[in-house]
């Protein structure tokens, strides 16, 4: 493509990759190539895994804040998002193991043929409303996850507003579950689980407040600031309660972050909004448009949005390897849509759907920046 991009690396320094080398060190079966950096070999005698995802945390983002504290002083350079750099396409990677193109969720909206909705497959519900999508949470994501295949326990720590969501017990079903309720439990809650038996146990963590504090104040806010501070201490703390336990920590995040004033929030032009069959699908950084008529609308999407963005078909994506390799998901063609809109310079784009709130984030992801494809690979031994 065109354009300050940042592509995907699928083939062995990315996300995708970190994951098959976590599933093969705990005895599992990974779908694609080890990382690079992180020989499985390297993971595989420890007694415990702890598999730490911070959400939004990029790597440029680190290196920037981090001199002094311990994530940076454990880090080893960056890795690749995967594509788009957004929770719903990583987070169902990193239960996986699959990429994007297999597992088939490309956005925090996507269009579900089966369920005949726009909908949010996190909080699973429909596109401006409370209602869940009418459909079975197998037939939106038959990607298997990987928790039921390991060699070791496994055991899940996250959130407790969304421990119990649909989204989270399909993914997690064959996993122990924990939840937590603020930073000083969510390490409570990992070293309780590290130490909650003699067996071997793959303890995934997931962490998502550095993201919701970036949407809605913006990455490069003082709150942001001083949150990562409590972030750092949180992992030294975590260690300090690990030590002796014979576990290997390794930490990253699903995608970084980028700040978009309001001047460069950008609503669909109406003549283009007119020419939908769906209201937009994907992210605010890239959107993905199923269209009347794919060919006029891309061609009056380049004239309206200009150099604001980049429009390309989106099976052209899907053939360039941006949403990964492997066998594609049976819906992707009809998730990703006819036309992609990639928002450049921190712009973003937005339609509107009545029962939606109209706010904006400061912060933003899904798009194909530096910013927001890379981030950091933390490995620590206790």
């Amino acid at each position: 493509m065109n354009g300050p991009w940042c592509a995907p690396d699928y083939r062995g320094n990315g996300f995708l990759n970190l994951v098959a080398t976590l599933v093969e060190a705990a005895g599992g079966a990974p779908r694609h190539a080890p990382l690079a950096a992180l020989a499985p070999a390297e993971l595989r005698g420890a007694a415990n895994l702890v598999f730490l995802i911070f959400d939004g945390l990029g790597d440029a983002y680190l290196r920037e804040h981090g001199a002094g504290g311990r994530l940076l002083a454990h880090a080893r350079g960056a890795i690749s998002a995967v594509f788009p750099s957004t929770t719903a396409a990583a987070i169902t990677t990193s239960y996986t193991g699959c990429s994007p193109l297999e597992h088939g969720l490309i956005g925090w909206f996507a269009y579900f043929g089966e369920a005949g909705c726009v909908g949010a497959p996190l909080p699973f519900k429909r596109r401006g409303e409370t209602r869940p999508i009418p459909a079975e949470p197998a037939r939106l994501f038959p990607a298997p996850p990987f928790f039921g295949t390991l060699a070791m326990r496994p055991i899940v720590v996250t959130e407790r507003s969304i421990v119990g969501s649909t989204y989270n017990l399909h993914h997690c079903a064959a996993a122990e579950r924990r939840a937590y309720g603020s930073l000083p439990e969510f390490v409570a809650e990992i070293a309780a689980a590290v130490r909650s038996g003699p067996e071997r146990k793959f303890v995934y963590a997931y962490w998502p407040q550095f993201d919701k504090l970036a949407h809605e104040h913006g990455v490069a806010s003082a709150p942001v600031r001083e949150h990562f501070r409590a972030l750092d201490a949180a992992f030294e703390e975590l260690l300090a309660r690990l030590a002796g336990t014979d576990s290997v920590l390794v930490a990253t995040a699903d995608h970084g972050f980028v700040d978009s004033p309001r001047e460069k929030c950008l609503e669909l032009p109406p003549e283009l909004v007119a020419r939908l069959r769906f209201p937009l699908c994907g992210e605010r950084r890239v959107a993905f448009c199923h269209a009347h008529s794919p060919r006029e609308f891309l061609a009056r999407a380049r004239d309206a949005l200009g150099e604001r963005a980049e429009v390309r078909e989106s099976r052209a994506l899907a053939e360039e390897g941006w949403f990964g390799p492997g066998a594609p998901h049976p819906r992707l063609a009809e998730r990703i849509g006819d036309v992609a809109i990639l928002m450049k310079d921190g712009w973003t784009v937005k339609d509107w759907v009545p029962g939606e709130s109209r706010h904006l984030h400061i912060g933003n992801h899904g798009g194909a920046s530096s910013a927001e494809m890379l981030v950091p690979l933390i490995v620590a031994h206790a």
